[in-house]
This record gives C-alpha cells, sequence and structure tokens, in this order.
C-alpha cells in the first residue's frame, strides 16, 4: 500500500486518536504534540522532534525569533505512546480547546510530520 498523506477520524470518548495502520510504524517510538502556528496541532514522531526540532530550537540564545519558538511549542508540548494494538494516541484537552477540535479530526502530513485540524 502506499503512503498515507491524509486521514479523518472521530476521537473516541476518552480523546484518543487512532492512527492508520499504515502510519503506525513511523509513530511507534513516541509521538510528540505541541500547538501549530495557527488553530492547528503537530504531531511529530519523537524521533523527529529530537532530531530536527530540538536543534532549531536550540538555535541563538538572544535571537528572539528563536525564543517565541521555544514559547510556542513547549508551551503545553506533551509526549504519549501508542496504546498497544489499538494504535491510539490520547490528545490533551487544552490541545483540542486550542485547535477548535471537538470530534472530528483531519490529519495531513506535513513532510516529516503532521498537522491536526478540526474537520
Amino acid at each position: 500500500m502506499g503512503k498515507v498523506d491524509y486521514f479523518e477520524r472521530k476521537l473516541d470518548d476518552k480523546r484518543r486518536l487512532t492512527i492508520p495502520t499504515e502510519v503506525r510504524d513511523e509513530l511507534s517510538k513516541g509521538v510528540v504534540i505541541t500547538k501549530g502556528f495557527q488553530n492547528y496541532l503537530h504531531l511529530y514522531p519523537k524521533e523527529v522532534w529530537e532530531e530536527i526540532v530540538e536543534p532549531k530550537l536550540d538555535g541563538d540564545i538572544l535571537d528572539e525569533r528563536i525564543a517565541d519558538l521555544n514559547v510556542q511549542f513547549r508551551m503545553g508540548k506533551s509526549e504519549v505512546e501508542l496504546d498497544g494494538k489499538q494504535g491510539r494516541v490520547t490528545l490533551d484537552s487544552h490541545h483540542l480547546a486550542f485547535a477548535g477540535i471537538d470530534r472530528d479530526v483531519v490529519a495531513i502530513r506535513v513532510g516529516r510530520y503532521w498537522r491536526l485540524q478540526a474537520k
């Protein structure tokens, strides 16, 4: 099967998002969820966060733009694991409120991470 770049899901009553089987391998080492640049969330495979995002956030200590990015991505950041056989991640209520997500979620691949937004 080809690479999955888009999926839609309904959250269950415990705010869990079921990840498609084809995507679970890339998220198997953990997930980092942050607020996005606008009213959506970023969902990073943990290794992408550690190898690509963290070094960018380290940047120049006197660069105000880097400081703003740190506030944007670290405030409310959560790290979660896929739950067993179901392949679900639980989304924090503050993330859902930020993104305006009630139950219906659209996930779009953006290079090496995913954007989660309300349908």
